[in-house]
């Protein structure tokens, strides 16, 4: 009796496909149930740190900025994070400051100054914001949820009546308490 018959069965009983599929399931099985990881990159070496992190809005959309204000998007209140399309959760508004909208004007001198724009049907506005939360501090930075948070990264807000982006312009981390 050969090992091997014409139709690719060993013994004559098992085939050789069918075989190999069974192998792998077993080693699959092995590696995850006997050599499970370590977990998210993110938690190794990890220390919890308070951060605060500066975001500007630019050219945000709306009507009546006190909207807003009503609904929970103030100084002391919360407003849900997503950073790269991943939920972090709830995180504390340590401070809204509305930024003027200027143009420059040239003068006749010919130098320029920023004044305050004077049309009164323009929409946009421009906003500072500090959020303060927890991070964990890891040797590449601090991470919120499994997100690095670096200057220049995008950070979306959504509340009650609002979605929109910002961007972030400063993270300082606080000194463990």
């Amino acid at each position: 009796m050969a090992i091997l018959d014409s139709k690719g069965r060993l013994f004559g009983k098992f085939n050789l496909l069918d075989v190999g599929a069974i192998c792998v399931i077993v080693l699959v099985a092995i590696g995850i149930f006997l050599l499970p990881g370590t977990g998210s990159i993110a938690q190794v070496n990890q220390k919890t740190v308070p951060i605060e992190v500066d975001l500007v809005v630019r050219g945000l959309n709306v009507r009546d900025t006190q909207q807003l204000y009503v609904n929970g998007f103030n100084k002391g209140g919360k407003t849900k994070v997503i950073i790269r399309n991943q939920p972090y959760g709830e995180i504390n508004i340590k401070s809204i400051r509305e930024l003027p909208r200027t143009i420059p004007v040239p003068q006749p001198d010919g130098s320029v100054k920023e004044l305050r724009d004077p049309r009164k049907d323009n929409f946009s506005t421009d906003m500072l914001l500090t959020l303060e939360g927890k991070a964990q501090l890891t040797d590449n930075g601090p991470v919120l949820g499994n997100s690095k948070v670096k200057i220049g990264m995008p950070f979306e807000l959504e509340g009650f009546n609002y979605n929109f982006n910002a961007s972030v312009i400063d993270l300082r981390i606080q000194q463990a308490q």
